[in-house]
């Protein structure tokens, strides 16, 4: 969805505007041989995913590609341009469902925020920049039309949708988010995330203002009969979001 720009650097808009994406950058260095925009956008993604955004520099993607820094800039103006083609290639990964008028909304309703949760946690850096930059890619645009046509169908009034469209995508954005930073968490400690979950809870129980709340949450756990990990993340998913259908329904039995 469309965010709003970074307040700093006011006078940038999008790579997507005035041709940028199309044309490439500004000219600096030489074009090297066997490198396109495309490239370097892929392996932008594998960094990322790989050492994180706050460790991304221009200079140590030219060391993976094995070029020098200046040459980048034949392709892009900016750091900014390419984490933004990044992040619109990221979301090229969705997989988006059809246009079909006998399909349940809801169905496929939760099936995109089960795409999106999945895209956030696949690439944890995302989230950051979703909330940085426009968003006017081509596959921004096609998974933000999608959302659009989903809620339309919903019998919702035009005044009601982006109100549905916010409680959805922002809910998924959240839960996406933070179980993205669990699981680079779970990496970093170079443990399972069942491992690290009980690890985590049995240091934190120590605290004396922690133990009861966190006993609370062991007791909603043994309730739902979770597992493992994963377990409690998809059904809390799920039971959330048919939280939020039930109030679209509802919503729309009010009239």
């Amino acid at each position: 969805m469309v965010k709003a720009v970074r307040a700093r650097g006011a006078s940038r808009t999008s790579v997507w505007l005035e041709g940028r994406a199309r044309r490439g950058g500004r000219g600096g260095g030489q074009p090297s041989s066997g490198l396109d925009r495309e490239r370097i956008t892929e392996v932008t993604v594998r960094l990322l995913d790989a050492e994180g955004l706050a460790k991304f520099s221009m200079r140590r993607l030219a060391a993976e590609l094995n070029v020098t820094a200046m040459s980048l800039y034949w392709y892009v103006d900016t750091k900014d341009d390419l984490l933004e083609l990044a992040l619109d290639a990221a979301f090229g990964e969705l997989r988006l469902p059809a246009p079909d008028a006998d399909a349940d909304w809801r169905d496929q309703l939760r099936r995109l925020a089960a795409e999106y949760r999945a895209l956030l946690v696949r690439h944890p850096w995302l989230s950051p920049l979703a909330g940085t930059f426009l968003n006017i890619g081509p596959n921004s645009l096609a998974f933000s039309g999608t959302v659009q046509r989903i809620v339309r169908r919903t019998g919702l009034p035009e005044r009601r949708l982006t109100g549905a469209i916010a409680a959805v995508l922002q809910f998924v954005y959240g839960y996406g988010t933070i179980e993205g930073h669990f699981m680079a968490r779970c990496a970093g400690a170079g443990m399972a995330p069942d491992d690290y979950f009980r690890h985590a809870l049995s240091a934190a129980t120590r605290a004396p203002d922690a133990a009861e709340v966190l006993q609370g949450s062991v007791t909603f756990m043994a309730a739902r009969g979770d597992d493992t990990v994963a377990q409690m993340l998809d059904r809390d998913f799920a039971f959330a979001l048919d939280l939020l259908v039930a109030g679209i329904e509802a919503m729309v039995a009010r009239g």
